[in-house]
């Protein structure tokens, strides 16, 4: 390996052009190869000024002085709390928020932005067990990406439907708890789904079990997530347009709900409970069976989503809030 060109070499180089030497010339004289004199004046000189040895030396100062390690990989204890969390299904911005804003007590005046954590991520960064990082990640892509439109499908008639336009702007804005959007999370060729509800305002999850798409296993097992909760805590539920929501005059009926449709073709009108079932992919992907899941794994990857940190929560987490609002903390 050949030693890194001196000060004094600059300087014989500065020389050499300015008395119109060729590069090879130089090599020969320096007894160096022209390749690496040809790198350290094309490095050093532009059109604007020529090749002197004093800068080309401030630059080479510059750089040996930079060190390229990064925070994670000089902060173990950093590192380990931000792959501890990644595991349990974090994103880089739930954690870097979460630091930021609750941090816990060993890491208390630590900090690292979410887009440090995605560039340790996607350059190579791996956990004890040397796999790659982003394997953890919500959406667990191997490359950050945008994402892909939806197909459309046919439009269903749903009886005493009522438009999302009609929805009073308490809801819209999120003034007040008790507002949930609903949506059906389909598996495999079986029919096997989930049934899940976001609440609108603190972000909390509701998943139940379905046999089937069809409305009736839907209807009832909302009512059962009603019944098991405060009836205060569920005033409406907006839907999509499929089939699974025609049986929506029972929950008004029995349970005073108001309900309302999104726009065909609008999934983004409640988005809230679209990005809950991304995160849900990450545990139960479209291949699994669900019929051979149990349910206390449903119910853990409920508790686990509730017990992620939100950054429109600052950084709180919704079993958290649905807490301080059961206690009587928050008005709901």
């Amino acid at each position: 390996m050949q030693q890194r060109i001196t000060f004094y070499e600059r300087q014989k180089i500065e020389f050499y052009l300015r008395h119109k030497q060729s590069i090879r010339n130089i090599a020969h004289t320096l007894n160096r190869n022209h390749s690496i004199i040809s790198r350290e004046i094309r490095r050093n000189k532009s059109d604007y000024f020529p090749y002197t040895a004093d800068i080309a030396q401030s630059a080479a100062n510059r750089k040996a002085r930079r060190t390229n390690t990064r925070k994670l990989d000089k902060d173990k204890q950093l590192y380990r709390y931000i792959v501890e969390k990644l595991k349990e299904g974090w994103s880089p911005k739930d954690i870097s928020g979460r630091l930021k804003k609750h941090p816990p007590l060993h890491l208390k005046g630590k900090y690292i932005s979410h887009e440090q954590i995605y560039e340790y991520i996607y350059n190579g960064g791996r956990d004890e067990c040397f796999n790659r990082l982003f394997h953890y990640l919500p959406r667990t892509k191997p490359q950050r990406q945008p994402r892909y439109q939806r197909k459309y499908r046919k439009k269903e008639t749903i009886p005493d439907r009522i438009s999302i336009h009609l929805r009073p702007e308490a809801i819209n804005n999120r003034d007040e708890y008790g507002h949930w959007e609903s949506d059906t999370v389909c598996f495999g060729r079986k029919r096997q789904a989930l049934s899940v509800q976001c609440e609108r305002k603190s972000r909390y999850v509701a998943i139940s079990k379905l046999d089937d798409h069809s409305s009736q296993e839907t209807i009832d097992a909302i009512m059962g997530q009603v019944e098991t909760s405060s009836p205060r805590l569920w005033r409406s539920i907006t839907f999509d347009n499929g089939t699974e929501g025609a049986q929506h005059a029972r929950l008004r009926n029995d349970y005073k709900i108001d309900t309302y449709f999104c726009d065909p073709y609008k999934s983004w009108q409640k988005g809230s409970v679209e990005n809950v079932n991304g995160l849900i992919r990450r545990y139960l992907p479209k291949r699994a069976e669900i019929d051979k899941i149990p349910i206390e794994y449903i119910y853990a990857v409920q508790e686990k989503l509730n017990n992620k940190p939100r950054e429109i929560l600052d950084y709180l987490t919704p079993k958290e809030i649905m807490e301080k609002i059961q206690s009587g903390a928050l008005n709901s």
